[in-house]
């Protein structure tokens, strides 16, 4: 074999092998639906910190974002006093970061942007596959009771007075990750009411539930699938009149939007912010004031506590494919 030739069969050899290596190691990594970036080791179905302390992240600046909405303004003052409470718990500087929707959110978790957050309910799976996200609170009531509804509202005067009746028309949804606002609508108007997108209604999306509820209120959507929390927090604020809407269908207590980290954030680190949650001086706060029916952060286990959403999911043939 000529010299030229053998260095092409070496490298190709070695090539070859690199492959193999790496897809060995990629196999000896269980991870079960989590992006082939992360690894779950103690079957929590949530990334595990890099076994690489060069891969593990202590920044000097955190920074934290809520679920998108339809005023982010107005949010960054709710999370102001949690924010500085934050940076007096980890002794870090804290920025709040406005997204503008969920895949926003969760691609600034993904990439490196993004190290805290509120993600909505329906987006968690996504986010914790795909972004490496690790939640563990949520907000409560005193009694530890939490979650919210799904509700299918009209404009008042509608003709619409049931979900039967929602065939024919436009049902406006927020985005393809959301629970309230697309998957548990989906699963629910199929198999309670057997009617299915495009075949027997059209879908449309808002992309926030803010926007689905001023869209019903100003009859530019005919219907709207939305969290009630988020209605209720509009009511509160009097950002409409309750007169110009109707509900149709009340759905069983779901979770709340779910808080966690990125999941290469120094342990140390993480343990402090979530010292910074669960201690948080709730009463008198403009958390208080925004979530009136809440009264503090508690633990939450994703496996366990998000089962039922993942069952929607499967209903719904999600997949969590990340790009």
């Amino acid at each position: 074999m000529r010299r030229k030739d053998s260095l092409s069969f070496i490298t190709g050899l070695l090539g070859v092998i690199g492959f193999l290596v790496a897809a060995s190691a990629q196999e000896d990594c269980p991870r079960g639906t989590l992006d082939k970036a992360y690894c779950d080791r103690n079957g929590d179905l949530v990334a595990d910190p890099p076994t690489d302390p060069k891969k593990i992240i202590d920044p000097s600046t955190l920074i934290f974002s809520y679920t998108p909405v339809e005023d982010s303004a107005v949010y960054q003052k709710v999370w102001d006093g949690f924010i500085k409470y934050l940076e007096k718990t980890t002794g870090k500087r804290v920025v709040f970061f406005p997204v503008q929707s969920n895949v926003a959110q969760y691609e600034a978790m993904r990439s490196g942007r993004l190290h805290v957050a509120g993600v909505n309910a329906g987006g968690n799976a996504i986010a914790v596959n795909c972004a490496g996200y690790v939640p563990f609170a949520m907000i409560a009531s005193q009694d530890n009771s939490f979650g919210y509804e799904m509700e299918i509202i009209v404009p008042a005067d509608s003709p619409i007075k049931a979900p039967t009746d929602l065939k024919g028309h436009k049902v406006a949804f927020t985005d393809a990750t959301s629970n309230s606002g697309f998957k548990a609508p989906s699963a629910i108007l199929k198999a309670d009411f057997n009617l299915e997108a495009k075949r027997d209604f059209e879908p449309v999306f808002s992309g926030k539930h803010d926007n689905s509820i001023l869209g019903v209120v100003n009859k530019d959507y005919e219907a709207a699938a939305v969290a009630n929390s988020a209605l209720n927090r509009m009511l509160d604020r009097k950002v409409f009149d309750p007169v110009k809407i109707r509900s149709i269908y009340k759905s069983e207590t779901f979770l709340t939007t779910g808080y966690g980290y990125a999941y290469n954030l120094d342990p140390k680190l993480v343990e402090k912010i979530k010292q910074a949650f669960f201690t948080f001086p709730w009463e008198g706060s403009a958390l208080a004031v925004e979530f009136k029916r809440e009264a503090k952060f508690i633990p939450i286990e994703y496996k366990k506590d998000w089962a039922v959403r993942r069952k929607v999911d499967d209903v719904n043939g999600v997949k969590y494919s990340c790009k």
